[in-house]
Parts: C-alpha cells; sequence; structure tokens
C-alpha cells in the first residue's frame, strides 16, 4: 500500500460533563490511503467525534499518539495553520444541507466564497459553474441564482459536495451524506462521489449506518462500538466479519431475499469494551 494521506493512532476525545469526563472516542487507530474508507457502527458510536477531531472541529479534548495527515501533525495546530489545511485540502460534507448552506445567500456566491480560497477574483463564477457541473447539475445557471429554500434536498446535497470540492482537497469527509436522500438521488450522490475520488484521486471517508451500502460503495470498513474501533477488514468481505458485534449489526438488517418475522436484537457485551490507554 502507498503511504496513507492519514495516519490515525490512538485517538482520544473526552468531555467534560458536570458528572465528571465523558470519554466518547477510546484509542481509534485507522490509516487513509487514495480511497474510500467507511466507518460505521450505531448513533452514538463516535464516527462524527472521530471526522470532527480529525478537522479540529470538536469541543471535546483531543489527545493522539499520532493524527497526521501528509505527514503533518494536525494536533496542537494555530488557526492560521488551520486555514492552510481545513477547506483546502481536507474538506467535510455534512449530513444535511439545510443545516449546511447559509439561507440568506444565494448558492452562486456561496460556491464563490468557498472558491475565492484558490482562486482569482475573475475566475471564481466560472469555477463556481464548473464544480455545478461536475456534481451532474443539469441547470447550473439557476442553480447559482438560486436561494437554498428553492432547492429539493438531493440538489442541497450535491451543491454542498460542489462547495466542498471547489478547492480540489487531497481528503474528503462525508458524513451520512445520502442518509436524508430518497433511494434514486441517493445513487447519484454515490456515483459523483466515487467519480470524483477516482478522477482526482482523492481519499474518502464515509460515515454511515448503511452496511449493505458501504459493502459496495467502499473499500474498507471500519466497525466502531462505544468510541471502539472493534472491527476492520475489506468491504467486500464485510458479510464474513468475525467480530460478534459486526455479526449482530448484519443480522438486524432487513433482508428482501430472506425475510423474517421478526429481526433480532443486538446482544452487546461488556467484554467488548477494551482497557484504554492513558
Amino acid at each position: 500500500m502507498a503511504k496513507p494521506i492519514l495516519d490515525v493512532e490512538k485517538l482520544n476525545i473526552r468531555f467534560n460533563t458536570p458528572t465528571g469526563i465523558n470519554h466518547v472516542v477510546r484509542d481509534v487507530s485507522f490509516t487513509l490511503g487514495r480511497e474510500k474508507l467507511a466507518i460505521v457502527g450505531e448513533s452514538g458510536s463516535g464516527k462524527s467525534q472521530t471526522a470532527r477531531a480529525i478537522l479540529g472541529l470538536t469541543p471535546g479534548m483531543v489527545s493522539a499518539q499520532k493524527l497526521e495527515f501528509d505527514g503533518q501533525s494536525l494536533l496542537g495546530l494555530s488557526n492560521a495553520q488551520w486555514r492552510k489545511i481545513r477547506g483546502r485540502r481536507i474538506t467535510m460534507v455534512m449530513q444535511d444541507p439545510k443545516y449546511s448552506l447559509n439561507p440568506v445567500m444565494r448558492v452562486g456566491d456561496q460556491l464563490m466564497e468557498a472558491a475565492a480560497r484558490t482562486n482569482a477574483k475573475s475566475a471564481l463564477k466560472a469555477r463556481a459553474m464548473e464544480m455545478l457541473e461536475a456534481v451532474k447539475i443539469r441547470d447550473p445557471e439557476r442553480v447559482f441564482r438560486a436561494w437554498p429554500h428553492e432547492l429539493s434536498g438531493g440538489m442541497g446535497q450535491r451543491v454542498m459536495i460542489a462547495m466542498m470540492l471547489v478547492t480540489e482537497p487531497e481528503m474528503l469527509i462525508a458524513d451520512e451524506p445520502t442518509s436524508a436522500l430518497d433511494v434514486t438521488v441517493r445513487l447519484q450522490v454515490l456515483a459523483i462521489l466515487d467519480d470524483l475520488v477516482k478522477t482526482r484521486d482523492m481519499g474518502l471517508i464515509f460515515i454511515s449506518h448503511d452496511l449493505n451500502l458501504v459493502s459496495t460503495f467502499c473499500d474498507r470498513v471500519l466497525v466502531m462500538y462505544a468510541g471502539q474501533v472493534m472491527e476492520e477488514l475489506d468491504a467486500k468481505h464485510l458479510s464474513a466479519a468475525k467480530h460478534p458485534y459486526t455479526r449482530g449489526l448484519l443480522a438486524c438488517t432487513p433482508n428482501l431475499e430472506k425475510p423474517v418475522d421478526v429481526l433480532p436484537t443486538l446482544q452487546r457485551d461488556p467484554s467488548w469494551m477494551a482497557p484504554v490507554s492513558r
């Protein structure tokens, strides 16, 4: 495997709460190359907090033996150093565009604002239009002039992807980008992401609850439970997972080819919680 673009070793995230320290991510380690890596698990398993820690966006206390992007440590960066990375070299697509797009700015203005980081002022509109076309928007001029509330969920998600890719990042984090979309639009957005990863040679972290989806879309899968990594395996071998937690998640997934009257309930084992290094 080529040198990874992202190297995470024993990442921990803690929050101060009125009842004490809440340890939400515990000794998480993984690498990312120019590939599609899925992070899956139940709500509250630490998927999004892990992604936000990579971008320095979590309000929690972050520690790690190693958290490096392209050989540069992401620990303790100043605001000026983050501005050279966040939104330029690493970008993130949030789950729901209606909470991420500015409702009082036209779509084109928001795209040009993002493009201004790496493009001359005279080329901003052309760059924005180019990115709208890259995410397969058929009438980019109309969408460029539109307000966010005039867009459907699928269109808004495409705009968000265009905005995150306008700076030509080396790494993209997509936090459940298709969960709010219908099946047809979901497939279109996935095809766009897949094409962009291949043509732009990016690394993609794809956060999802959908095991069937990631098994066909991604290259590798990281399975998280209660802030820890339970298992890491090739996506194409997900159905042959060994860990009982992964097996339990798969068993809880409806199968139209083998319908059952009652889906099993996931049985959790305290032994899954391994001791955490300090």
